[in-house]
């Protein structure tokens, strides 16, 4: 059993700046929803000199939020964390208003090629159109004198996500990866849960004092939630060999004994959960299919 507790007592103030740190600034844009929560976080780094990370999505009343709060200070970089759209989108007019060199790991990807005749459930959410300035791998750092900023590599999300670690402050900005009020998505072919649960280790290996994160509030004790969050997947890996081992076949057999107590609206969201840990399980040998790991597919034990 894992002892996993979410946080849900967050207040968004949304298109107001709120201290979140020694000179870090939250932004939180009017996006609410099942997968943003109270809505997407930007946050604003520095005194002087600025970075922005995590400018959202293309809302021009959060964009005025954020040049509000920046106030004419010269904006230096604009960092994204990941190329889905409700974080990604408005570093282009935020670049146009301020200058900034936009940083990121770099295009949208899939976290695997698409299967003949598979199509991507999540292309609508991704910003096909964003490209960085600069791409970022993991350790690369951006020193501006005031403040230092490491890319940390955190695949699983999207194939593409980085966190981004404020040197000399103990503070990760985790982006998606790892949020206090639910467990982040990781759906085929977008993210991969053994990428997923690599960059969980990743991140267990550090010794961050907390994670400002992409939706939400702070992650006040790291480690102790980032080990919950794997033991909660190990738990879901479980489930689903369970349930094969009981005769389901389907993705859709198991979501329906699995997700029982589960707003059925998300389970479409709750299939590519489950179908990522079938492509991890068939990876690992544990688990056969009729052909490539799918949502439609026909799963049994090895």
């Amino acid at each position: 059993m894992d002892d996993l507790n979410f946080d849900r007592a967050f207040e968004p103030a949304h298109g107001e700046a709120v201290p979140a740190g020694e000179a870090i600034l939250r932004v939180t844009v009017n996006n609410p929803g099942p997968f943003t929560f109270h809505g997407t976080n930007s946050y604003i780094v520095g005194r002087d000199t600025l970075a922005v990370i995590d400018p959202g999505p293309d809302d021009d009343a959060h964009l005025a939020a954020l040049l509000t709060t920046i106030g004419g200070r010269p904006v230096s970089h604009i960092l994204v964390s990941h190329t889905h759209a409700d974080h990604s989108p408005l570093a282009a007019k935020l670049k146009q208003a301020t200058g900034a060199i936009v940083a990121a790991e770099g295009p949208h990807r899939a976290a695997r090629p698409l299967h003949i005749g598979e199509v991507n459930p999540l292309d609508a959410s991704s910003d096909t159109a964003f490209a960085p300035d600069i791409r970022l791998a993991d350790g690369d750092r951006i020193d501006t004198g005031e403040w230092a900023i490491e890319a940390i590599a955190t695949p699983g999300h999207t194939a593409n996500h980085l966190a981004f670690a404020l040197e000399g402050t103990g503070t990760l900005f985790s982006a998606d990866h790892v949020m206090a009020w639910a467990t982040s998505i990781v759906a085929p072919p977008d993210g991969a849960m053994a990428d997923y649960m690599a960059s969980l280790d990743r991140l267990a290996a550090r010794d961050d004092a907390r994670y400002l994160p992409g939706h939400g509030g702070p992650v006040a004790k790291p480690d102790k939630f980032v080990r919950a969050l794997k033991a909660h997947r190990k738990m879901r890996e479980r489930a689903v060999l369970e349930r094969i081992r009981k005769g389901d076949r389907t993705i859709a057999n198991m979501v329906a004994e699995i997700y029982r107590d589960t707003d059925p609206r998300l389970h479409g969201a709750a299939a590519l959960s489950v179908l990522a840990h079938l492509e991890d399980l068939v990876s690992r040998g544990l688990v056969v299919t009729d052909g490539p790991a799918a949502i439609d597919g026909v799963f049994a034990p090895a």
